[in-house]
């Protein structure tokens, strides 16, 4: 019980402050657009709920934070149903109400008598804030802290692993992984961890001429120090000679965007793998398990670290890193076509670039409770299966029993 509210005091601000940080970056991507678009403004807010601090700027824009911390919102001048656009219909009631209340040409300034093209920059721009965060954080990580680096070049092969079946050798120097290029150990790691049972074509360096390596990496159980039991793909391959990477400034900007494309590539691959029943979907976390790794990070980096600054610095690489992992989904959930989420409103611009009218308010609000729907029951299976590996069940069943 102990160690659960140990665990417990440091995920809640750790999950907190990375929550924070990601949902006001993308919410300020659409702000910063809308803004350059001349498109009027009422409210941002960090947080749901009553307002626990709240004020105007010149502008009349109201900043608040709520007191529900977990999420945020930019509400744009009259609107009235943020989860649909506005069909013909109701364009041109809106119009007709908007220049009796404030005179012709005011409507300009509102969002749904934006040019297309505006409009779907606007709804864009908070997924690609959080690329941006996430290509920021690993750029600036690269440039100011660096981080280990352990060459591609194999020191030993386990007997009897994949690697071994696929006839590695020792002094085999790994540059490509199905064309894609290995730098490092790690690059090669987190290639192969995401593909267990799947062939890899290694393109390899062997006494100084190419060669093509075909290895199905072995799936096993993956130490994570969170108590989660999580498995993924292992060659069997040993390296040596560690040591520690910095890059320059156009370097680590480049390691940032590449780092970020990486990790959108591996989501949308483990997604894919989902869908085709190669991973089992009990692979998806919610909340909880943000919240518990958050946790478990800071406290790895409390532990490590001899005094309370090194900790107070080792805990915000750690967790900064995390939050650019998180940016990256966060980002990508925003762009699936699903109503109800950004990209779903990108989904009603493409239809009324096609067809020249915006789709019509009952098929958009019918669009609408499906998309809802269907994410509630996505939320509620990641909670079952965050709850499923805390063993709460098996916990409340043996108070019973």
């Amino acid at each position: 019980m102990m160690a659960f509210a140990q665990n417990l005091a440091f995920a809640i601000p750790s999950f907190l402050v990375i929550l924070g940080l990601v949902v006001t970056i993308h919410e300020l991507g659409h702000f910063w657009v809308a803004r350059w678009c001349g498109v009027a403004i009422e409210r941002f807010s960090i947080g749901f709920g009553r307002a626990i601090f709240s004020a105007k700027d010149k502008h009349g824009i109201e900043w608040r934070v709520g007191w529900i911390p977990l999420g945020g919102y930019v509400m744009f001048a009259g609107d009235e149903n943020a989860s649909s656009v506005p069909d013909r219909e109701d364009l041109a009631q809106m119009r007709a109400d908007i220049v009796a209340r404030e005179g012709a040409g005011a409507e300009k300034k509102y969002l749904p008598f934006k040019p297309l093209w505006q409009r779907a920059l606007i709804v864009a721009a908070g997924p690609f804030a959080n690329f941006i965060l996430a290509i920021v954080i690993f750029a600036v990580m690269a440039i100011a802290v660096g981080e280990p680096y352990t060459p591609a070049k194999v020191a030993g092969v386990s007997a009897g692993s994949a690697a071994a079946r696929a006839g590695f050798q020792p002094g085999d120097e790994v540059t490509f992984a199905d064309g894609r290029q290995i730098d490092s150990f790690s690059d090669l790691t987190e290639y192969v961890v995401q593909r267990d049972g799947v062939a890899i074509d290694f393109t390899v360096v062997r006494g100084g001429r190419t060669v093509h390596v075909l290895a199905t990496p072995d799936r096993v159980k993956i130490e994570n120090g969170l108590d989660m039991d999580m498995y993924g793909g292992r060659l069997g391959l040993e390296f040596r000679g560690a040591s520690w990477r910095r890059w320059g400034l156009v370097d680590g900007i480049g390691h940032g965007f590449g780092r970020t494309w990486d990790v959108l590539e591996t989501t949308v691959h483990m997604l894919g793998r989902m869908a085709t029943g190669k991973v089992s979907a009990d692979m998806i976390g919610g909340p909880i398990q943000i919240a518990q790794i958050s946790g478990a990070v800071a406290q790895a980096s409390a532990r490590a670290a001899p005094d309370l600054p090194t900790q107070l610095y080792v805990g915000l690489i750690s967790l900064l890193n995390l939050a650019a992992l998180i940016s990256v989904s966060i980002g990508f959930l925003n762009l699936l076509p699903l109503p109800v989420l950004d990209g779903g409103h990108l989904l009603f611009y493409a239809y009324e670039a096609v067809a020249r009218r915006p789709l019509a308010a009952k098929v958009q609000a019918a669009g609408y409770r499906l998309g809802l729907a269907l994410l509630v029951c996505l939320m509620l299976f990641a909670t079952w299966n965050d709850l499923q590996r805390l063993r709460v069940f098996q916990t409340l069943g043996g108070l019973f029993s």
